[in-house]
């Protein structure tokens, strides 16, 4: 079903069909419905593999939360496969397992559009869809008005509220760097576990990260939610893991843990040694996410007059005017840092300055017309700046079916700690 010798992502329609033929074959343990439909009308499948009876414990697993992360839907069906074929990680735990296939298929399907086997950085950034943290279905809970949800997250804490998860467990695909988790509860075990499976895999386990600086470290590369009142990101960041659908698991006593799995490889993020000169580092990194901000802000100016996409326009700004703010924030690290800065951390914040206008530059160029000057400065950025990205950090792809092995491994390993 997995096709795990295959080095390409599969799209939406290729998991929903596999999930079906799936169940064809497995009628009495596995089951697929609808739990709700996108915002263009589009459904959310549900797979489910074990059987419903009183007192079982269920597990919720979601893909496709950002619609540039493509790795979540293979990884579903490779787990779904192997609860399958194995007993006692259905009947013999007491649990079912749930598999959300794609929570954003709308934006998932805008993704597509570009190579879905091995590509290069200036590929991907040039093809990403990533909308707006507002549009995100998991982060939207806890930026829009209440009267304004989107249907995706609606759909997602309907089915919560349902199955009452014991774990719900979240697939996510960084573009560049380690693996690395994000719990939000302790779970004893799962940093050693992650350890065994990222060595037996020479996949770099992210001791630095751009996303959970503000997070306390459960062990190497596992990161534990703040206890409430402490602060978790950064202040340019418009959405709060508090109001997320992370959380609602927590009303049933339940816990949520997201897997990230690079798409190229970066040793870098796995140095913990104490970086020499953080804040002379960081000040190099601030200024130039200012300086690729203001080429990218001058490519806008010129790509506003035929841009005829006003979501992928929402977007450009979005990240053109949030990137001064967060060179700002960098800056002023080095004085109060939440941790003692390694080098790890100053790769993961290095890479997240060369990643915003990548994505902006990636944004523009589907913004404008396939021929023209804005089109050509467009991809002449994507080139460059995506060879000094993989250079400085000295990436390498990681086939598909490597990351599909890495983040399915860890997911269970860690319902086998918590199920015991």
């Amino acid at each position: 079903m997995s096709h795990p010798t295959v080095d390409a992502y599969p799209g939406v329609a290729g998991v929903v069909a596999a999930a079906s033929a799936f169940v064809r074959f497995r009628p009495g343990l596995c089951a697929l419905r609808v739990a709700g439909r996108s915002r263009e009308g589009r459904p959310l499948y549900v797979l489910s593999v074990g059987h419903d009876r009183p007192r079982v414990r269920n597990i919720l697993v979601v893909a496709g939360a950002h619609a540039d992360e493509r790795i979540g839907g293979a990884t579903a069906m490779r787990i779904a496969e192997r609860v399958a074929r194995e007993p006692q990680l259905h009947a013999g735990a007491g649990a079912a397992w749930h598999f959300v296939l794609c929570l954003d298929p709308d934006g998932a399907l805008r993704t597509e559009d570009g190579p879905a086997v091995r590509r290069t950085p200036a590929a991907h950034f040039r093809h990403a869809y990533r909308p707006p943290a507002d549009e995100q279905p998991e982060w939207a809970p806890s930026i829009r008005a209440a009267d304004d949800p989107l249907p995706e997250s609606e759909a997602l804490l309907a089915l919560i509220d349902e199955l009452r998860p014991v774990l719900q467990c979240s697939l996510h695909g960084n573009d560049i760097g380690g693996a690395w988790a994000q719990v939000t509860r302790e779970l004893p075990g799962l940093s050693e576990a992650l350890g065994k499976i990222c060595a037996e895999r020479d996949v770099p386990v992210q001791t630095g990260t751009y996303d959970a600086l503000y997070w306390r470290v459960s062990g190497p590369g596992v990161y534990a939610m703040p206890a409430p009142g402490e602060r978790s990101q950064f202040d340019s960041l418009p959405e709060d893991v508090a109001g997320s659908t992370w959380i609602r698991p927590h009303a049933y006593g339940g816990m949520t843990a997201l897997f990230e799995v690079p798409m190229w490889a970066s040793a870098g993020i796995a140095d913990s040694a104490p970086h020499p000169e953080p804040g002379r580092a960081l000040a190099a990194a601030a200024a130039r996410l200012r300086a690729q901000t203001r080429t990218t802000a001058a490519l806008l100016d010129r790509a506003r007059a035929t841009a005829g996409d006003p979501q992928l326009l929402r977007i450009a700004e979005g990240l053109i005017t949030m990137a001064p703010r967060v060179a700002d924030e960098w800056e002023a690290l080095e004085a109060a840092p939440p941790v003692p800065l390694t080098r790890a951390h100053v790769a993961a914040l290095d890479i997240a300055a060369r990643r915003m206008p990548l994505r902006a530059a990636g944004t523009l160029r589907r913004l404008t017309p396939a021929r023209g000057a804005p089109a050509q400065e467009a991809d002449r950025l994507l080139t460059t700046w995506s060879a000094d990205l993989t250079t400085v950090h000295a990436t390498r792809w990681l086939p598909v079916p490597s990351q599909v092995d890495t983040q399915s491994e860890s997911v269970l390993a860690t319902a086998r700690l918590l199920l015991g």
